[in-house]
């Protein structure tokens, strides 16, 4: 329980203070950075609809297939 909670403390401070680094040493100025990170976002969350969107049909269409009678 106690290497546990040492490691999650630990994850934490270094996930905290890799941030921190990066930001400072980002080759961008804030406001850049916030767009870019939100276009990126924008796209990736499409991505995943539109993935999520061929999938459905996919699994519709077998779906299907296995609910035909048999000939």
């Amino acid at each position: 329980m106690r290497k546990a909670f040492s490691f999650s403390i630990g994850a934490l401070v270094g996930g905290l203070v890799g941030g921190i680094v990066a930001l400072l040493f980002a080759p961008s100025s804030g406001d850049e950075l916030r767009f870019t990170i939100g276009n990126r976002a924008k796209a990736f969350s499409t991505d995943i609809r539109q993935a999520a969107a061929t999938k459905r049909i996919e699994l519709q269409e077998r779906l299907e297939v296995m609910r035909a009678p048999k000939q």
